[in-house]
């Protein structure tokens, strides 16, 4: 008789010293320091009107522009230059454009015409 009254005493005390272990939250993690330093555009975009132009100091491969919409207004591939200029064929006030350059990276911007 004294065994199962040994043994549930036991198991009682066996699960209260596991309670904190059950019950620990692990520690948080320490947020690593993250450093953001602004990002200097390889670019220049001027707007005259509906009139766009990119100037770059490297060599852009292609620009696409589309309307807050998602039609896509312009899309010039292959260009291989470090200047571009077209006009927005389109009466909306937002375009976002996105240009391509020729190591790969790719920049993009929102943009107000009038």
């Amino acid at each position: 008789m004294k065994k199962p009254i040994i043994l549930k005493g036991l198991l009682f005390f066996a699960l209260i010293g596991m309670y904190p272990l059950i019950h620990a939250q692990a520690k948080p993690l320490r947020n690593a320091e993250i450093i953001t330093s602004p990002v200097t555009k390889p670019f220049k975009v001027l707007t005259n009107g509906k009139q766009i132009t990119i100037q770059s100091n490297q060599i852009m491969r292609s620009v696409i522009v589309w309307t807050s919409s998602g039609h896509r207004i312009v899309e010039q591939k292959d260009l291989n230059t470090t200047s571009h200029s077209f006009t927005v064929p389109t009466k909306e006030n937002i375009v976002f454009l996105l240009i391509e350059f020729s190591d790969g990276k790719r920049y993009t911007e929102k943009m107000g015409v009038k």
